[in-house]
């Protein structure tokens, strides 16, 4: 998706935007206005997004191969958010003397645009004829919302709320398509984050996972058109539009969460989550004190919800576990794969310097009793998205 940010004050939501594009699954890259980049740098997009910000005609590196048409024909839809009354009105007359509207131009994919202005602005008979013009060829205009605005005025022109963003373009995508999303009528069971395990009511023990890898799976598998239900260990992460949320904090916990939800009749469990292997045998009622150079616990194994999944009966079409490794990583996952009964393994590094638990990208090596395939290192919601993609393949040849 490319994301044509305007120069306006809403700009600073268009961050925002990226992030939930994300999450819903969407490859984003920014383009901005001159104007754009007055209110955020192009920094801010680069580090959200993980491609480089285009915002000129004149770069010669990428320009060199006609790099904005290559980018018009990249896009599989367009978003112009914020949209200011300048720039509907360029796009509205065919212009094309920048980065943007040349791209606007130049691409046969959907084009949105989302305005934000003044509200005299909005209102003013030149700005409603010039988003008539686009509405005329095809061009969807989400918004403006009333309320507050920047310069002390109350009405129409201010952005939407980037979750209201994508839950439109999400509308508007399933409205016209003919084929049914890739889970659509399917029931997908997600599990994320990790569990803490109480020591005594101040310590517990934990691990580094930050939960944004399953949350990532569940919002693209709702965009995907499943029901979802998300079973969250103690994380600090919205939950994505349109799923259902479980909030757990010990192993124990989350073992009953997970039955409960693929007990009513889940298509697909993936197993995200880093449970803890150990708990203590007895958590103390109150804080223990530092009474003696070395402290002994006792710890016990927690459940084995992957394996208890994949060999009750009945179990869900597919079930599909996660590998954080460092080191010997298809040994490990194979081995997993074997002993927990899975359908499939996806496998990652743990531990370097932008490390899957709690880092913005990951990669994986994804394995099954037959094959094997690896899915870059990108964005986690890129990544989910194309995990998702192979299990929705998987699970329509499963009996």
């Amino acid at each position: 998706m490319l994301l044509c940010v305007g120069g306006g004050i809403a700009a600073y939501k268009s961050a925002d935007l990226v992030r939930r594009l994300q999450e819903a699954g969407a490859e984003v890259q920014v383009a901005m206005t001159d104007g754009a980049q007055h209110f955020v740098g192009a920094a801010t997009f680069q580090a959200l997004s993980g491609r480089p910000v285009r915002t000129t005609l004149w770069d010669a590196q990428a320009e060199a191969a006609m790099g904005h048409i290559e980018l018009a024909r990249w896009a599989t839809r367009v978003v112009v958010a914020p949209a200011t009354a300048d720039l509907i009105a360029r796009l509205a007359h065919g212009l094309a003397d920048d980065l943007v509207t040349t791209l606007c131009l130049a691409t046969v994919a959907p084009i949105a645009v989302v305005p934000a202005m003044n509200n005299r602005m909005w209102l003013h008979p030149a700005t409603q004829a010039n988003v008539g013009l686009l509405r005329g060829r095809g061009v969807a205009v989400l918004g403006p919302d009333d309320g507050s605005q920047a310069c002390g005025e109350f009405g129409p022109g201010r952005l939407m709320e980037p979750p209201a963003i994508v839950a439109a373009l999400a509308q508007a995508a399933t409205a016209g398509r003919d084929d049914p999303p890739l889970l659509s009528g399917r029931r997908v069971v997600v599990s994320a984050g990790p569990t803490y395990e109480d020591i005594d009511p101040v310590r517990y023990l934990g691990n580094r996972s930050s939960g944004k890898m399953g949350f990532a799976l569940a919002a693209a598998a709702h965009a995907m058109g499943a029901e979802v239900v998300l079973v969250a260990g103690p994380v600090q992460l919205p939950t994505p539009a349109g799923v259902t949320r479980v909030d757990v904090r010990s192993a124990a916990q989350m073992r009953a969460a997970v039955l409960e939800a693929v007990g009513e009749g889940a298509d697909l469990y993936v197993g995200a989550a880093a449970v803890a292997d150990y708990a203590p045998t007895q958590g103390a009622d109150h804080k223990l004190k530092k009474s003696s150079p070395t402290l002994t616990l006792e710890l016990a194994r927690t459940p084995d919800i992957l394996a208890e999944v994949a060999q009750r009966a009945p179990r869900p079409r597919l079930v599909v576990g996660f590998a954080a490794e460092t080191h010997d990583l298809a040994a490990y996952a194979r081995g997993k794969l074997y002993a927990k009964q899975v359908d499939l393994i996806a496998a990652n590094l743990v531990g370097g310097g932008d490390s899957a638990f709690e880092g913005e990208h990951n990669a994986l090596h994804v394995f099954w009793p037959e094959g094997e395939t690896e899915i870059a290192r990108a964005p986690k919601p890129v990544v989910a998205r194309r995990l998702l993609a192979l299990l929705a393949e998987r699970l329509g040849a499963a009996p």
